[in-house]
């Protein structure tokens, strides 16, 4: 792996853990090319009323995970999600929820990537695929890229 590659990784994980969504969720992050893994503590006040995760912190980790995958090969601008589809097969109550995504296509101007959840015994929680797209949003220190502490 180059030092590009290892600096432009880091730089990424830094910029997911700065946003301000993610002191609720509270994951960490590993970025490799073309691939991310995204791990979240299972926390009660994500629950819906039958006591186990609400759909939006599967979609969240899911997302995050193919997000990260696509942007590991895109050095320039921030991506969007243009779209992205989600199955939840089971309920997760207590322990991690863990996305790992993957790049599935990569385009100039439309990136497509997967997903997959697990629970802590690894078992297949939910999936989904997504498209992204570039922003034209440079990557740089006012999104929170390339600000990396030692």
């Amino acid at each position: 792996m180059s030092n590009r590659a290892k600096i432009h990784y880091r730089s990424l994980e830094q910029m997911y853990l700065s946003a301000a969504i993610n002191e609720l969720y509270k994951p960490s992050i590993e970025i490799c090319k073309s691939e991310a893994i995204i791990s979240m503590p299972v926390q009660e006040q994500f629950f819906h009323a039958a006591g186990s995760l609400h759909g939006s912190a599967y979609f969240k980790c899911l997302d995050d995970a193919a997000y990260f995958a696509a942007m590991s090969r895109e050095f320039n601008e921030f991506l969007l999600t243009a779209s992205f589809n989600t199955y939840i097969t089971r309920p997760v109550a207590k322990g991690q929820l863990r996305s790992e995504g993957r790049i599935i296509s990569f385009g100039k101007k439309l990136i497509i990537a997967e997903a997959i959840a697990y629970d802590e015994r690894g078992r297949e929680v939910a999936r989904g695929s997504g498209t992204f797209m570039p922003s034209g949003i440079p990557l740089d220190e006012k999104v929170g890229y390339g600000d990396l502490k030692s």
